[in-house]
């Protein structure tokens, strides 16, 4: 299939981590402008989506040298691994994991939205997590879940526009998954297996899906989700 990404241009915040990496990949092969960005870029966009300022001369400087957005996706923010166990229910770490998470996407959303709605095209995509549908971790299940309700209601702002707004939530992401899905857990996926679902959400191909919450790896098995 045809995911008419040619030519077109995408900006991957947080494009040199495992996800965002599958993710240029995936769109170069596509014949997309991938752009990866993140707070130490090596190779692409210096972007700290902690700030407003960084984030607009990010995405000025994309717009730049390679005209405007038709696409954006936010996988900035750090692993789930780095929240101390100890302290799930903190406020003060619940906080902090929606700021680096959930207000990161906001924030670089909120900037890539309005010209895209002006031109009547654009594709919005934000990584969340399965933690979101999972108990147990409250800093990391409000922090995927307010990724998920943000992004609906971006995907609302925006409807009938031509611009669409959606969320990934992945499992446990590894090269080598495990085959298995125990009862109560979430089945693993690869890198690569996010990075084709998010090619095909950012295509022309996929106006008719925004506002929608996609899991990658079998949702928790045991549980159903109406």
């Amino acid at each position: 299939m045809d995911l008419e990404l040619e030519g077109r241009v995408i900006l991957v915040v947080g494009g040199h981590g495992l996800i965002g990496r599958a993710v240029v990949q995936r769109l170069r092969t596509e014949g997309a402008v991938a752009i990866p960005a993140s707070r130490h870029a090596p190779h692409g966009v210096v972007v700290d989506a902690s700030s407003d300022q960084s984030v607009s001369r990010g995405l000025a400087a994309v717009e730049a040298e390679h005209g405007p957005l038709d696409g954006l996706v936010v996988t900035a923010a750090p692993s789930a691994r780095t929240l101390d166990p100890t302290r799930n229910a903190d406020p003060a770490q619940v906080l902090r994991a929606v700021d680096e998470k959930a207000m990161t996407f906001l924030r670089t959303a909120n900037f890539a939205l309005p010209g895209m709605v002006a031109r009547g095209f654009g594709r919005v995509i934000g990584v969340s997590g399965q933690n979101a549908f999972m108990t147990g971790n409250i800093a990391g299940s409000v922090r995927n879940a307010a990724l998920i309700v943000a992004a609906k209601n971006l995907a609302d702002s925006t409807a009938g526009t031509g611009v669409t707004v959606n969320s990934v939530s992945p499992s446990m992401v590894s090269e080598s998954p495990p085959s298995e899905v125990e009862n109560g857990l979430s089945g693993g996926c690869r890198p690569s297996d996010v990075a084709d679902l998010i090619a095909f959400l950012l295509s022309p191909r996929a106006g008719a899906v925004s506002g929608e919450s996609i899991a990658v790896g079998h949702r928790v098995r045991g549980v159903t989700y109406l």
